[in-house]
């Protein structure tokens, strides 16, 4: 059974046990005033198996759904992973929700009202992951096909902006920083993945995309 789906299961029921559970939703949250006086820091990781409500959770285990096998799969193949693929999927997605979490905690670190919760950072730690090895996958949006490589330039550059504007109570730097996180795990374990991931770019034709060619 691929990891991806025992995160999933273990993601479900903590957040289906946080909606009837106010006490332990209280307990996971990411509140870095409680890490920073209380040295709770067991919240950086709790906080990222909990989530506000159904849409939250579901959109976050859909994504993690259609990319944590993919990376998972593509991890065991490479060859400086080995047989530890595995080991470095579950490491690239528990230290994407830590790390996507440090800029919030270093930010509301002496503010007791500030809470965040869910998988985001992990999730686009994942989703990241595979863009860099799979940059010319094709992700439907909307029912949409968009090469992986232009969705992840978008991507970044929203949540820089939703970021910046900090208006719709979604912690978009989570977001941000996970999905670098991701590139950044690849880069460091796997040095030739970026050579690999330009080169893929640098071959593309615009004309190989689907959408194009429903239509020419």
């Amino acid at each position: 059974m691929p990891v991806t789906y025992i995160i999933i299961g273990v993601t479900v029921l903590i957040s289906f046990a946080g909606y009837n559970n106010s006490n332990l939703m209280r307990q996971f949250m990411m509140n870095p005033y409680a890490i920073n006086k209380r040295n709770q820091y067991y919240r950086f990781i709790t906080s990222g198996f909990i989530h506000a409500d159904h849409v939250h959770l579901f959109f976050n285990m859909f994504s993690l759904y259609f990319f944590g096998v993919t990376i998972e799969r593509k991890f065991s193949e490479v060859d400086v992973f080995g047989s530890a693929g595995i080991l470095y999927f579950i490491s690239l997605y528990i230290l994407g929700i830590i790390v996507s979490d440090i800029p919030s905690y270093m930010k509301h670190r002496n503010n007791p009202r500030y809470n965040a919760l869910g998988a985001s950072g992990g999730v686009a730690s994942v989703i990241f992951a595979s863009i860099i090895f799979l940059p010319l996958d094709e992700i439907g949006v909307f029912f949409i096909p968009i090469p992986g490589f232009i969705l992840g330039v978008a991507y970044i550059y929203f949540s820089w902006y939703q970021g910046r504007k900090a208006n719709d109570n979604i912690n978009h730097d989570a977001h941000l920083y996970g999905a670098l996180f991701g590139v950044l795990f690849c880069a460091v374990l796997h040095p030739q993945s970026l050579p690999e991931f330009v080169e893929q770019i640098r071959n593309w034709d615009i004309r190989d995309w689907s959408l194009l060619n429903r239509f020419f």
